[in-house]
């Protein structure tokens, strides 16, 4: 819907917007708490520390080392979402606070009672 009255708003015209929604920047252990409140269920986890991380994105050979450096960057370093808005910058929440978008607690109900169909998808 944001990207919707983006495209016609003169105020977001040849410029950058971002969607950081406060109520959904939310750490993986975050979210993964919710989703064991939610379901009654205990995810097994393994911490890593940065450091072990690292190690593995320096001996893993490529393309291994690739997913491992992906994981530092997003979830260590918080490349995503570890940086402070400035005062030139636009965000689209900001722009229409009228509109409610739908929150993680919400996405995860709606996993929880009417989950989508998968999608069709190879991995290796």
């Amino acid at each position: 819907m944001y990207t919707i009255k983006l495209a016609d708003d003169p105020r977001t015209f040849n410029r950058v917007v971002t969607y950081q929604p406060p109520k959904n920047i939310v750490s993986q252990l975050e979210l993964i708490s919710l989703w064991e409140k939610k379901t009654g269920q205990n995810f097994n986890k393994v911490h890593l520390s940065e450091e072990e991380l690292v190690k593995l994105a320096e001996t893993l050979p490529p393309p291994q080392n690739i997913p491992v450096s992906i994981l530092h960057s997003v979830f260590i370093k918080g490349d995503m979402t570890g940086y402070e808005l400035g005062d030139e910058d636009l965000e689209a929440s900001q722009l229409y606070p009228d509109y409610e978008n739908t929150t993680i607690d919400k996405l995860l109900d709606i996993f929880l009672i009417d989950p989508p169909k998968p999608a069709m998808g190879a991995f290796e």
